[in-house]
């Protein structure tokens, strides 16, 4: 797997070809995700566009290198901030399309408030801390303790306990109970948030929360009977979406270079 070095340390990652002049997909995977846990996913959605694609795993996930920084509330807020501008600007892509699942969701509508971006896709955004969250993740402990969850992340992850413990550790302190991101976005780009109304990490008030925090284009997506993985469980319906989304939108001549 290819790895670029940047300041925290290296990251792997893989770009996938596509039309050079449409601005790139950039894919910002959940807590638990990586580059491998999203499946055929981003190729399947770069074909569908014709549009390059970037996937790659955050410090700690997958095969990247270690986290090197301890895991606070304010996570999310430092990847967008350091991390993703670093790592973008070292492979020369610009104005992305940014696609991001869960963390990854948040972590694109906070890049998005700093930075150029053509379009923002969300799955299962997190805006702010409520029960939902604190049950699922609850639940997500016990399967991991129990057996199944353990060896579903062993097969995409160096350091899958790591991966899970940093995780849910921040998320069921008491510090992380104050955590939103409603004061902090500032965002005009189009706007796609697909959430299943099923979804075990949230309700779809985050949604709801989004929309008002934007004020830009905004369209959402509620899968009937989906979990918190839309992109897996209904490929076909997320494709078409974001397809017909982008195609509605269409980029500026030029902006892609």
């Amino acid at each position: 797997m290819p790895v670029i070095d940047t300041r925290n340390g290296p990251l792997e990652h893989v770009l996938i070809d596509g039309d050079p002049d449409l601005t790139p997909l950039v894919f910002l995977h959940g807590g638990l995700g990586c580059l491998a846990a999203w499946g055929r996913f981003p190729a399947r959605l770069a074909a569908a566009t014709g549009r390059r694609a970037l996937v790659y795993s955050r410090h700690g996930n997958g095969g990247s290198g270690p986290d090197p920084l301890p895991r606070t509330p304010r996570y999310m807020h430092e990847h967008a901030q350091d991390v993703l501008p670093e790592l973008l600007g070292a492979l020369g892509l610009h104005r992305p399309v940014l696609v991001g699942h869960s963390d990854g969701a948040s972590i694109a509508l906070l890049y998005a408030s700093a930075h150029p971006v053509e379009a923002v896709i969300g799955m299962g955004p997190h805006m702010y801390f409520e029960e939902e969250n604190r049950v699922g993740i609850e639940n997500a402990r016990a399967s991991y303790d129990a057996g199944p969850l353990a060896k579903k992340m062993a097969m995409v992850h160096d350091d899958p306990r790591g991966v899970f413990d940093r995780w849910s550790g921040v998320w069921l302190s008491p510090a992380f109970r104050s955590w939103s991101l409603e004061n902090d976005l500032d965002i005009t780009a189009p706007v796609l948030m697909i959430q299943g109304d099923a979804d075990e990490y949230g309700s779809l008030a985050q949604v709801d929360a989004v929309e008002r925090a934007v004020s830009g284009p905004f369209r959402r997506l509620v899968p009937e009977g989906c979990d918190h993985y839309p992109h897996l469980v209904c490929p076909d319906l997320v494709t078409d979406t974001v397809c017909d989304f982008l195609a509605g939108h269409p980029q500026s001549v030029g902006a892609a270079r």
